[in-house]
C-alpha cells in the first residue's frame, strides 16, 4: 500500500494531534511493507520489578496502529481504536526500549486492521503480540 505520509511527516502530525506523547515514541522505519516504532522506555514506563508495564506496551501498540493507518490514509486525526487484543508473552528486558513491528493486514474505507509484535531491543523473542482495529471516519 502506498505511503501518503512519510516518517518525518507522521512525526510532525503526531506532535500536532498528540502532543502528550511527544518524545515517548519514535519511528525507526516506515515503508510500504511495515512500520517499526520505538517506545523510549524510561522510569515512567516501569512497573514494580523494573520491567516495562503492560499499559506502556499497549500505548506503543495503539499509537503504532494509528501511525501505520495514517501513513496510508493521510491526516484523519479522528480515526479511533475500535478493538485491541493484546497477549503478553514474556517479561520485557529491564533498561531496554521496546520495539513494535506493525503490518497493515487490511485497509478498507471504514476499518483498518493491524498486527503488531513487540520486542525488547536486542532480543529475538517477542514480549507481546497485539491485533488492533481502527475505525476511519467518513470523508466529507
Amino acid at each position: 500500500m502506498t505511503i501518503v505520509l512519510n516518517a518525518e511527516e507522521m512525526t510532525d502530525f503526531l506532535s500536532e494531534v498528540f502532543p502528550q506523547v511527544e518524545g515517548m515514541f519514535s519511528i525507526d522505519r516506515l515503508d510500504e511493507g511495515a512500520l517499526v516504532m520505538r517506545l523510549h522506555a524510561s522510569e515512567q514506563h516501569l512497573r514494580p520489578g523494573g520491567t516495562v508495564s503492560g499499559p506502556a506496551m499497549f500505548a506503543l501498540a495503539d499509537v503504532g496502529a494509528y501511525v501505520i493507518t495514517m501513513s496510508r490514509i493521510g491526516r484523519q486525526a479522528l480515526a479511533v481504536t475500535t478493538n485491541c487484543s493484546i497477549d503478553f508473552m514474556r517479561k520485557p528486558a529491564a533498561g531496554a526500549d521496546v520495539l513494535g513491528e506493525f503490518r497493515l493486514l487490511k485497509l478498507g474505507r471504514t476499518l483498518s486492521v493491524v498486527d503488531c509484535l513487540l520486542f525488547s531491543e536486542g532480543q529475538a523473542a517477542p514480549v507481546a503480540r497485539a491485533s488492533l482495529t481502527y475505525s476511519i471516519p467518513p470523508v466529507k
